[in-house]
């Protein structure tokens, strides 16, 4: 074999991989996720969020008793889309929770991640189950001063 149809050789072998690698990271990032978050608080409580992930920050919000933020998103092709909220309320001044992790939520989430912030801590909808799961606790000196 000569050296012209060597080189085309490997650069056919080169695009086939590349190909492949394309085709197994198209379902990572095909389709698109919605997260919310919805203030249950009670008792006319607002709370505050701020959310982001490494590369988009979705600022701050204002959220009233029963009302709810949210966002939409594609899975990066690495596996590793994270997005998290520092949130505050009036018992609890700065608590940081992660609101999408690629590793925890690609299956339990399906197209999305829905979160009930209560005065107990925070609740995620598992997709799968279509059960509300107790995620977050909030820390123990709110829960003595809140009850």
């Amino acid at each position: 074999m000569g050296a012209h149809k060597r080189g085309l050789f490997k650069i056919s072998h080169v695009l086939t991989l590349l190909l492949v690698l394309i085709g197994l990271c198209a379902p990572i990032v095909a389709g698109t996720k919605h997260v919310s978050i919805k203030n249950k608080l009670g008792s006319g409580k607002n709370m505050t969020l701020h959310c982001q992930s490494k590369d988009n920050d979705l600022g701050t919000h204002d959220i009233a008793d029963g009302d709810e933020y949210g966002w939409e998103f594609s899975d990066n092709v690495f596996g590793t889309t994270l997005f998290f909220c520092d949130l505050g309320w009036e018992k609890v001044a700065d608590y940081h929770f992660n609101t999408y992790s690629f590793g925890r939520d690609f299956v339990r989430c399906n197209a999305g991640c829905s979160w009930l912030v209560s005065a107990e801590g925070i609740y995620g909808l598992n997709g799968q189950t279509g059960l509300w799961e107790f995620m977050y606790h909030w820390p123990s000196r709110v829960i003595s001063q809140y009850l």
